[in-house]
C-alpha cells in the first residue's frame, strides 16, 4: 500500500503562494528537521530497489511539512512525498529532488452516533491500527489486516482486502493544499472514492497531502466474511470473533507472501502488482469464449452499473507466468502470482521488464491491457 505519496510538479510551483511563500521562508525553523542528502531509498520499500534522493526530510508535524515544502520551493524541486513505501517502483537513478516521510504520529477515540471514530495520524502504521481496532471490538477495518503501510496511504488509493475498502469506514480526510500550504478537512464524499482510487491520486494528484485520517467503526459490529478464502478458512464456524478473523487474513497473506517478513523472499514486494480488470458483461463473455478458457471461465466478482471484475492473478497464471516463475534477478512470487518479487540485487529496470512482459502475455491471451498498481517515482 502503500500509501500517501505526492508530486509537487515545478510549474505548480511559479504561483502567487510561490511568491508569499518566499518572504515566508525566511522565518521558517529548518533546524529542528534533519535534512539528509544523497539517502538511498531502496531500504525505504518493500520492494526494495531504487537509487538516493537528492534531499530526504522525514516531517512529523504539519508545521514540518510546510517547511519542508518552503525549503523545496526556495530550490524550485520537485517533492515525492512517501508513506510507508509498500506501493512504490523507485527508478534506478533515485529521485532528482525532495523526498518528504510522513510520519505525522497519534491515535484519538471518542464515540458518536452509535460509532466509534477514530482520527489517526498520516504516519501511524496501518497494520498496528487494524489490530487496535479489534483489541477495541470494533468492526470495519478488520478483513484489510496484514496490509502494509502507512495510515495516510490508505485513502489515497481506497485500499482494500477481502471485501472490504477504507471508503466504507472514512469519515473525513485532511489534508494540506500544496499549493495555499493550508490545511483542509474533506468529507469522505468529496474524496472520490472508487475502485483503487480517489481524487487524491486521479482528478487532484499532486495537490494535496493527507496528514490525518478519521475512520467510523462499529462497536461490537460482526466481522465481514464475504471472500472465498476467509469462507474456507472458516467453514462450518458460524460466528468467528474479530480477533478471529483479523488472525486468519494474516495467515491467509502470509501464505500470499503478502505479509512483510524478513525471513520470506516472496514478500519482498509491491504487494499486488496489477489491478483486477473490471469490464462490461459483453466483454466478460468475450474473454471466456476463449480457447484459453476452454476448461474453466475465468473468476469473477460483480461491479458497480452491472460491470464484471475479473481475477488479475488467473489472467497472468493462464497466460504463462505460474507462481515461481523467474527471469533474472526478478520473478513472480511462489505464492502470490499478482506479485512481481526481488529475488536478490534486482533493478527496477529488472522490474519494469518482467511488468512488461506480463502485460504484454495477457493482452495476447485475453486481449485486456493489465493496469499496475504501484506508484513509480521518477520512471
Amino acid at each position: 500500500m502503500g500509501f500517501c505519496r505526492r508530486r509537487v510538479r515545478s510549474e505548480l510551483l511559479l504561483t502567487d503562494a510561490y511568491c508569499l511563500s518566499r518572504i515566508a521562508y525566511r522565518h521558517c525553523n529548518l533546524k529542528a528537521m534533519q535534512i539528509q542528502e544523497n539517502v538511498p531509498l531502496a531500504s525505504y520499500t518493500t520492494l526494495q530497489v531504487g537509487g538516493p534522493a537528492r534531499f530526504f526530510i522525514e516531517a512529523r508535524s504539519e508545521g514540518e511539512i510546510r517547511d519542508a515544502l518552503l525549503f523545496a520551493r526556495e530550490r524550485l524541486l520537485e517533492v515525492f512525498v512517501l508513506g510507508g513505501g509498500s506501493n512504490l517502483v523507485v527508478a534506478d537513478a533515485g529521485w532528482p529532488g525532495v523526498v518528504l516521510k510522513i510520519a505525522v504520529a497519534g491515535t484519538t477515540a471518542h464515540p458518536a452516533d452509535g460509532k466509534r471514530i477514530f482520527v489517526v495520524g498520516a504516519g501511524e502504521d496501518w497494520d498496528k491500527f487494524v489490530a487496535l481496532s479489534v483489541e477495541q471490538n470494533c468492526a470495519g477495518i478488520e478483513c484489510m489486516s496484514g496490509i502494509p503501510g502507512t495510515v495516510g496511504g490508505t485513502p489515497v488509493q481506497n485500499v482494500g482486502a477481502y471485501g472490504q475498502e477504507v471508503k466504507d469506514a472514512i469519515t473525513s480526510v485532511r489534508v494540506l493544499d500544496i499549493l495555499t500550504l493550508e490545511r483542509r478537512d474533506m468529507a469522505a464524499a468529496e474524496c472520490g472514492f472508487s475502485y483503487r482510487t480517489s481524487i487524491f491520486n486521479s482528478s487532484e494528484k499532486g495537490r494535496y497531502i493527507v496528514t490525518q485520517v478519521s475512520f467510523a467503526l462499529t462497536p461490537g459490529g460482526t466481522p465481514k466474511i464475504e471472500y472465498a478464502d476467509l469462507k474456507r478458512h472458516f467453514g462450518e464456524q458460524s460466528a468467528p470473533t474479530l480477533k478471529e478473523v483479523r488472525d486468519a487474513v494474516r495467515a491467509i497473506r502470509s501464505t500470499k507472501g503478502m505479509l512483510i517478513s524478513s525471513d520470506d523472499q516472496d514478500s519482498r514486494s509491491a504487494g499486488s502488482f496489477f489491478k483486477n480488470p473490471i469490464v462490461t458483461l459483453d466483454e466478460y463473455n468475450r474473454i471466456a469464449s476463449l480457447p484459453a478458457c476452454k476448461n474453466q471461465k475465468p473468476p469473477s466478482f460483480p461491479a458497480p452499473a452491472g460491470a464484471v471484475k475479473i481475477s488479475a492473478a488467473w489472467l497472468v497464471e493462464r497466460s504463462g507466468f505460474q507462481r515461481g516463475y523467474t527471469d533474472g534477478k526478478v520473478g513472480i512470487s511462489r505464492k502470490h502470482s499478482l506479485a512481481i518479487v526481488n529475488r536478490g540485487g534486482a533493478s527496477a529496470d529488472d522490474v519494469l521488464r518482467l511488468k512488461n512482459k506480463v502485460q504484454e502475455g495477457v493482452f495476447q491471451t485475453f486481449g485486456v491491457k493489465l493496469q499496475p498498481e504501484p506508484v513509480f517515482v521518477g520512471l
